[in-house]
C-alpha cells in the first residue's frame, strides 16, 4: 500500500502553515493534531519535543517527519503541512524545512509505526512528489498528491 490515505485525512492537511521556529512549528502541529485526535495539545507537543531531543526529524531536502508515540491514541494519525516560508529545523543536511509530515502512533504500535514512517519517508524522498507538493494550489491538491497510488515507486 503506497498511498497515505489511511494515515492522513483532508482535514489533516495544511496548505500554508505559518511558523518562524522549529518550536513554534511543533506547537502548531500539536494544536492541529489535538483537534484531530482529541488528545491534549500539551501532551502531543511534549512528545514531539522529547523526540527531537533524541535527534532531529529533519530528514533533508526541506523535509521533516516529526513523530512520536502517545498513550490513548486509537490508531496511527498523520498530519501534513506545507510551510508558508522555510524554517531552520536542524535538519541533517542543514537545509531549511518547508514540507512537514507529522506522524503520531499508539504506544504499542511498534512495527506499524515503523512501517508508516517508512512509507511517509519513501513518498517524501521522491523528488517529483515534493515538487508537486511545493507547487500545489490548496489543501485538496496536496491531499490528492499525498494519497495518489504510487505504483512506479514501489518497484524497490
Amino acid at each position: 500500500m503506497a498511498d497515505l490515505s489511511d494515515l492522513v485525512t483532508q482535514t489533516g492537511v495544511v496548505a500554508s502553515l505559518k511558523a518562524q521556529t522549529k518550536k513554534q512549528l511543533l506547537q502548531e502541529l500539536a494544536q492541529r493534531a489535538a483537534q484531530i485526535t482529541g488528545l491534549p495539545e500539551r501532551t502531543i507537543f511534549e512528545t514531539l519535543l522529547e523526540r527531537e531531543r533524541l535527534g532531529t526529524t529533519g530528514v533533508g531536502h526541506g523535509i521533516a517527519i516529526p513523530h512520536g508515540k502517545l498513550a490513548g491514541l486509537p490508531r496511527i494519525v498523520g498530519l501534513f503541512a506545507r510551510l508558508e516560508s522555510k524554517i531552520d529545523f536542524d535538519a541533517i543536511d542543514d537545509q531549511p524545512v518547508d514540507l512537514v509530515f507529522l506522524l503520531l502512533a499508539p504506544e504499542g504500535a511498534g512495527a506499524d509505526h515503523l512501517k508508516a514512517l517508512a512509507r511517509v519517508s519513501r513518498l517524501l524522498r521522491n523528488a517529483q512528489v515534493c515538487e508537486k507538493l511545493r507547487g500545489a494550489e490548496d489543501r485538496a491538491a496536496l491531499y490528492a498528491i499525498l494519497t495518489e497510488p504510487l505504483a512506479s515507486s514501489q518497484a524497490a
